[in-house]
């Protein structure tokens, strides 16, 4: 990485983006006829695909069913092909647990679990290629799943990264961003309400600089929010033509 210009005088990044833009998001609602709801998402080169079951019954031990709420289930994995590192990554090793953690904490904030208590929904998210801002695909390609579904949701959960570079606020980082190793965070929102349902910062950023990159990131959020949108509303279409309605 070393003499890798990652912006320009110009105020251009390596990829001709500017600072605050998005890289170009496409996405498919209702991939998988076998599952309740499904997506997916390409934003950049980072590919992701998500499938929802539920609200069921609890599977397994009728003791972990809460009597208020559903309880949320995440499993995260990455395709074997999805770096340019063959690295085999076992079922349940370190980084998957975590971001299963991460995405169960961010859809528990979001979805209207009270409405269904004793049951369970399940999450499941795969990463076909990665490109940078892995989570935020997740995120998104998982809200159009559960949308998808039919769950209801207090909002869409939108997500996105920022970092910063050279004194400058980036939006919607690549790989090539994220392993210049500057300080970087990642956010989900709830965009109507402004509430973030996950942060994450994985580098120390002095206070000066938060809100700023904090901004970036809500920003570029909304911006996908916006994208999503277009998604469900053109997927709603598509399905009443089929309907006949």
């Amino acid at each position: 990485m070393a003499g890798l210009e990652l912006l320009s005088d110009q105020g251009y990044r390596v990829d001709g983006r500017r600072a605050g833009e998005l890289r170009k998001i496409q996405a498919r609602m209702g991939v998988f006829a076998q599952a309740d709801g499904s997506a997916y998402i390409e934003q950049g080169n980072t590919k992701a695909l998500a499938v929802v079951y539920g609200p069921h019954e609890i599977r397994g031990s009728r003791a972990r069913a809460l009597p208020d709420r559903a309880l949320v289930n995440c499993q995260y994995s990455s395709a074997t092909f999805s770096t340019g590192e063959r690295k085999r990554r076992p079922h349940g090793d370190r980084k998957s647990c975590e971001m299963g953690l991460q995405l169960r904490q961010t859809f528990e904030a979001a979805i209207l679990t009270q409405l269904h208590p004793r049951s369970q929904i399940d999450i499941y998210v795969q990463v076909l290629q990665a490109d940078g801002g892995t989570y935020s695909a997740c995120v998104n390609a998982a809200t159009l799943a559960v949308l998808d579904a039919g769950i209801p949701m207090r909002d869409f959960v939108c997500a996105c990264s920022a970092g910063f570079v050279d004194g400058t606020a980036l939006a919607d980082l690549s790989h090539v961003e994220e392993a210049a190793g500057g300080p970087q965070l990642a956010l989900a929102l709830l965009p109507a309400s402004g509430q973030i349902a996950l942060l994450e910062m994985d580098a120390r950023l002095h206070e000066d600089h938060l809100e700023r990159v904090l901004e970036t990131a809500s920003r570029a959020a909304r911006d996908v929010h916006t994208l999503l949108d277009r998604v469900v509303r053109q997927h709603v279409c598509e399905a009443s033509l089929l309907l006949g309605d």
